[in-house]
């Protein structure tokens, strides 16, 4: 089986556009949806977009598709239908049964455990920055050789002892130091693809979409003035850590 990873989308539907166009080059078996697809600027036309792709996407949730339900469950709660609210209810019922992990066999790498942050958790952080002995820690007891993960919004391929844990990236939110959107073909090899498009049509389109307080300078500093990725792995390592002491 030959995958197309497509990771933290964060509801840029201009990215996933231009990144499904390459997708349909690239001769795929199945395309990974590998969470955080659902959140701002515009989750109900993402979710859309990704549904009408039929069954050769399989899904898994994020911890911001768990706070997307989270909120329209609060928004919703006695009052039936609210026009503010991003999502359709049963785009919310798809989210709500998302799983948080799955297992499948791809062509030279064999059995891939894709998860969203880690295999144990959708919020648990491992970047560029991440040490060997806490890796070490979060792998103790996988079964699968090959992990495929995001969350942290950065591409990396890293072998340690017995294991290979790939981060496919960000489409939608991206913190590499460039421009783009970034994901992973998987089979027979790890290949890090990264996809052009109008960033600032994107930015402008995005934003009159309406977006929640912080959004729109998330955007920024990831789509048009890239942040330092060494610097924002550092940070998620140094939260991860707290989170963890």
């Amino acid at each position: 089986m030959r995958v197309a990873a497509l990771y933290d989308i964060h509801g840029n539907l201009p990215a996933l556009d231009a990144v499904l166009d390459e997708v349909e080059q690239a001769g795929v078996d199945a395309i990974v949806v590998g969470g955080d697809l659902a959140w701002s600027p515009l989750p109900s036309a993402t979710v859309a977009r990704l549904l009408a792709l039929g069954d050769r996407c399989r899904y898994l949730v994020g911890n911001a598709d768990r706070a997307a339900v989270t909120d329209f469950d609060r928004d919703h709660a006695g009052h039936g239908a609210h026009d503010a609210t991003p999502l359709e209810r049963a785009q919310r019922d798809f989210l709500a049964g998302l799983p948080p992990r799955f297992v499948l066999d791809v062509d030279g790498l064999g059995p891939t455990l894709f998860c969203h942050g880690s295999p144990h958790s959708d919020t648990q952080r491992m970047t560029t920055a991440t040490p060997d002995e806490r890796l070490r820690r979060i792998l103790a007891g996988v079964e699968p050789p090959v992990v495929v993960c995001g969350h942290t919004h950065r591409q990396f391929d890293r072998r340690l002892d017995a294991y290979r844990v790939v981060n496919a990236g960000s489409v939608g939110l991206p913190f590499e130091g460039r421009r783009g959107a970034f994901w992973a073909l998987l089979g027979p090899e790890v290949e890090m693809r990264r996809t052009d498009y109008d960033l600032n049509e994107a930015f402008v389109w995005l934003r009159a979409a309406g977006m929640p307080r912080g959004v729109s300078r998330r955007l920024k500093v990831s789509m048009l003035d890239p942040a330092d990725p060494d610097e924002v792995a550092e940070y998620f390592e140094g939260v991860a850590l707290e989170e963890e002491s």
